[in-house]
């Protein structure tokens, strides 16, 4: 996901490059992640990965709607 931000970076896409981390850091921000990041946080809940992605993408919605 962050080599997708690299690429929007690049391309100027700067804003939606910072809506993914944002999107990342909010779903980490829940404890809601994969079972590398579950094992190491307590009190989070373990996802597999396509669950996470779509974790992401929930906050990224919900930031979107916030603008």
């Amino acid at each position: 996901m962050l080599s997708g931000v690299m690429m929007f970076d690049f391309m100027g896409w700067n804003e939606v490059g910072k809506l993914i981390e944002t999107g990342i850091e909010r779903t980490i921000g829940q404890k809601r992640v994969t079972y590398d990041l579950e094992r190491m946080m307590e009190g989070a809940t373990k996802l597999g990965t396509s669950q996470f992605a779509s974790a992401i993408i929930e906050n990224m919605q919900s930031l979107a709607v916030a603008k």
